[in-house]
């Protein structure tokens, strides 16, 4: 079965221009190796922004400091899906 992403984030902080705009570029580049990209909006937690594959968690804003840049974002992805995949531009020279 094909893994779901879940993009969590802040209502309060209004991110959810940003975690469309991730989900977008996402199901851009891993159309066949995704089922969904799930934007999930929390009011609880004031500042949340994390993605998740099946629930483990691949990117957390308040533990990294900062929001991915999407290269990033993409390769860490890349990485836990579909290592083999080439990204392209997005690539780095060392896949991890």
């Amino acid at each position: 079965m094909k893994p779901t992403v879940t993009i969590t984030y802040c209502t309060g902080c209004r991110w959810l221009l940003r975690a469309s705009w991730n989900a977008q570029e996402l199901l851009t580049t891993f159309e066949k190796e995704l089922t969904a990209v799930t934007l999930v909006p929390s009011a609880d937690t004031g500042g949340i922004y994390t993605v998740t594959i099946d629930k483990t968690i691949i990117w957390d804003r308040k533990e990294q400091g900062r929001f991915p840049e999407m290269k990033e974002l993409k390769q860490h992805i890349r990485n836990h899906i579909a290592p083999e995949k080439d990204l392209g531009h997005s690539d780095s020279e060392v896949k991890k």
